[in-house]
């Protein structure tokens, strides 16, 4: 398997993935003349100067997809098992919403009473941050082991790690909310629908297509009590669609956590950390590529592994099969085939997952 920057040519493979993702999945709509737009920005940002930092100008948007090398008689597009994203920066050019749980004391102490009242507030609280997001594995490659999407998940930890003068302190991943069986959403048929005269999926295309300005018009600005909710709706705070929850496992075991965000519509949980603290990138360091050797095998526990070259454009991810086995060694051998997934040669400088 592996991981590149996304390419004009990958259309048809994206648009494919759209259709498959279903509903609340709202980085990618059912809309190719969006979805091309997208496809333009990320080489925009692939291709920008490498020394540019993070700062309020630079919200570029890096994609990544996940191609399974080893269909060699395959088209592209069915070559492509999935996709994952970088936003560097969130809501500069559109408002970045969420609600934020919070909880309102109150007492009555001549009657002895007190009482501990949930509230939604709506907040732009994560505005300037970087977002991690739209992880999909298309079906045919989720069974058995869980390598492709670890491999899909942990390599944007690299990436950003890589260049880190891109990205600001703070990150953060938005959940897609939890459905029945009948695929609606409990909490948005309790309260957005009662503010948007839409239905749920045409409010999802909107905000996917980066029209948001509707919510911060139509939505209130006063604190919602969650106890005026059914409890169906209040039992989807923070809670994640069964597709999400293996993606949530992995964020997780990298150190981001629910801070109390959930998204206006589905309520599924936003999961955020400084991006230092990010196990992966605390755990990762640039070797220099020491040989490339047939003898090199696969253990049970390969390590993740991405070029690191100084340009965007020409990151490359896959698992490799042997890593250090000194703390302080500064080398690494490459079987053949690791060696032209991440396109490197003996003396270039490659950036690995040490744990």
């Amino acid at each position: 398997m592996l991981i590149r920057p996304i390419e004009h040519d990958d259309l048809d493979a994206l648009a494919a993935i759209a259709v498959e993702t279903g509903a609340g999945f709202t980085s990618l709509p059912d809309n190719r003349a969006f979805l091309e737009n997208k496809i333009t920005q990320a080489q925009a940002a692939f291709h920008a100067a490498t020394n540019e930092p993070a700062d309020a100008e630079n919200a570029a948007l890096y994609f990544f997809l996940a191609e399974d090398d080893e269909l060699t008689h395959a088209t592209r597009a069915e070559r492509i098992a999935g996709c994952c994203a970088i936003e560097a920066r969130v809501g500069l050019d559109v408002p970045f919403y969420n609600y934020r749980v919070g909880r309102l004391a109150q007492a009555a102490p001549q009657l002895d009473l007190h009482r501990v009242i949930d509230t939604l507030f709506l907040s732009s609280d994560h505005t300037g941050d970087a977002e991690v997001g739209s992880l999909f594995l298309r079906e045919p490659w989720r069974g058995g082991s869980a390598r492709n999407a670890a491999l899909l998940s942990q390599m944007r930890w690299l990436f950003m790690a890589t260049f880190r003068e891109h990205f600001p302190d703070r990150v953060l991943a938005e959940m897609r909310g939890r459905f029945d069986n009948a695929q609606v959403n409990p909490f948005w048929e309790a309260l957005g629908a009662h503010f948007f005269p839409i239905d749920f999926s045409r409010a999802d295309q909107l905000t996917g297509l980066g029209q948001k300005r509707f919510i911060g018009e139509l939505m209130p600005r006063y604190p919602i009590c969650t106890a005026m909710l059914p409890q169906a709706a209040r039992d989807c705070i923070g809670q994640v669609h069964k597709q999400t929850q293996p993606a949530l496992a992995m964020l997780r075991a990298q150190g981001l956590r629910f801070e109390g965000y959930i998204d206006i519509f589905d309520a599924g949980p936003t999961v955020e950390a400084y991006l230092d603290d990010v196990r992966a990138v605390r755990h990762s360091r640039t070797v220099t590529v020491t040989g490339i050797d047939e003898q090199a095998s696969e253990p049970a526990s390969p390590r993740a592994l991405a070029t690191s070259t100084g340009d965007p454009a020409a990151f490359r991810a896959t698992w490799v099969g042997r890593t250090p086995t000194d703390p302080d060694s500064t080398g690494v051998i490459l079987h053949p085939h690791e060696a032209n997934r991440l396109n490197v040669s003996t003396g270039d400088t490659v950036r690995i997952l040490t744990d």
